[in-house]
């Protein structure tokens, strides 16, 4: 009986080291920053979304100025040219909340663009990180930069250099 029991117990260690698992270190930040489409992108990107807030920043004072006329002209309009107005500050306003939304919204221009520029070079670093699992054999893929929970990890385990390798880009 003792046999068979130890005989179990030496089975069961076995296996559990047999199916040890490798993880591994892909700093994102570091990739992308190494990435020269990645930069173009977020540049791009950058300016669109001054552009756009500026514009969005005009319509917001077209609005304050229409509202701060009314409100000087006030005491000289009737009740039917004050409603005029105030319709049209109400008008003003929604179509400068409408262009914000368009912009900045979730489904907005800037996502959109967002998607369009960044997704091709995101699905092109999974591929290679998925790659690299597959050729060493590693189990999981911690993203150090997005990861608070890690408070030290050795540097032998951080793959993000042979990431790069892997997309053309040598450090």
């Amino acid at each position: 009986m003792k046999k068979a029991l130890l005989i179990a117990t030496a089975w069961l260690l076995m296996s559990l080291s047999a199916s040890a698992q490798k993880f591994a270190l892909v700093d994102m930040e570091y990739v992308m920053k190494n990435i020269p489409a990645f930069e173009m992108a977020n540049e791009q990107l950058n300016q669109l979304s001054q552009r756009w807030q500026k514009e969005v920043e005009n319509k917001g004072k077209e609005v304050q100025n229409l509202y701060n006329k009314y409100q000087s002209d006030k005491v000289f309009l009737t009740d039917e040219q004050k409603q005029k107005r105030e319709e049209e500050i109400v008008a003003k306003e929604k179509e400068a909340n409408e262009l914000r939304y368009k912009y900045f919204g979730p489904e907005g221009e800037l996502y959109k663009k967002r998607q369009s520029l960044l997704k091709p070079i995101q699905d092109d670093v999974y591929a290679a990180v998925k790659k690299l699992c597959d050729e060493r054999g590693y189990s999981v893929v911690f993203d150090r930069a997005s990861s608070e929970s890690i408070v030290f990890a050795s540097p032998k385990i951080d793959v993000s250099n042979e990431v790069l390798s892997k997309l053309g880009y040598s450090k």
